[in-house]
């Protein structure tokens, strides 16, 4: 029996899906852009906030946030719909695309959001696909840097509280992009997204726990477990 997700209206997700046996779930720029559509399209649908994103070759990374519950799920659901079916038309392939289900994990907005944010924005620095973050194509950092804008973004209040105007919010963000994330954050992240757990402090991890009724902790490993693939770091 799947053990339900941890999910609250109004607390944002970080979102991780890797293409099935971690083969590739884009081939060219038009499978990039079609998804981007889909994600724009399934989120105004079910009302669900897109606060950051970044679209590797087999995995993608989204940061999220609903007042409705249940609201990302069916965003998820809609979203593998609307992506798969053309994907597999287009290469004649069948079958799925994604390996299982998407994992998530709940986000502290006040202690983690952003660094949670720039772990998604940097990844594809981290798997040396790029020399900045914003060299990178598929990815939120540039409307977040001012380069580009996004229709489908909504910032979150974290981001927006950066700074009392654009100019100043893209400067701090970009300082807090070329700062990088320790590997102690980093390990946290990953950990906690391993897990399907509650990421953030302890007093934000005792109120999801009394909301939920379960455990939100990360449990302890019998051994630490890295990423096993350079292009999901």
């Amino acid at each position: 029996m799947r053990r339900p997700r941890l999910e609250l209206p109004g607390i944002p997700q970080h979102i991780t899906h890797r293409g099935v046996n971690r083969g590739a779930t884009f081939i060219d720029d038009e499978d990039f852009a079609a998804y981007l559509q889909a994600l724009e399209l399934t989120s105004r649908e079910q009302g669900v906030a897109i606060h950051g994103y970044v679209l590797m070759t087999n995995h993608v990374h989204l940061l999220v946030g609903a007042e409705a519950a249940g609201a990302v799920s069916r965003m998820m659901q809609a979203l593998g719909r609307r992506y798969v079916r053309p994907f597999n038309a287009r290469y004649g392939r069948t079958g799925t695309l994604w390996e299982g289900r998407y994992k998530s994990c709940l986000v502290d907005s006040d202690s983690y959001l952003l660094a949670c944010l720039r772990y998604i924005e940097l990844n594809p620095l981290r798997a040396a696909m790029v020399a900045e973050p914003w060299a990178y194509r598929w990815s939120s950092v540039h409307a977040h840097l001012g380069l580009r804008a996004d229709a489908r973004l909504t910032p979150h209040a974290g981001y927006l509280g950066l700074g009392r105007n654009a100019g100043e919010r893209e400067t701090a963000y970009r300082c807090l992009l070329m700062d990088g994330l320790s590997d102690e954050v980093l390990a946290d992240i990953r950990s906690h997204m391993r897990q399907e757990r509650a990421l953030g402090s302890p007093a934000f991890q005792s109120m999801v726990e009394r909301a939920l009724n379960r455990p939100v902790a990360v449990r302890p490993q019998g051994r630490p477990c890295g990423d096993s693939n350079a292009n999901v770091l």
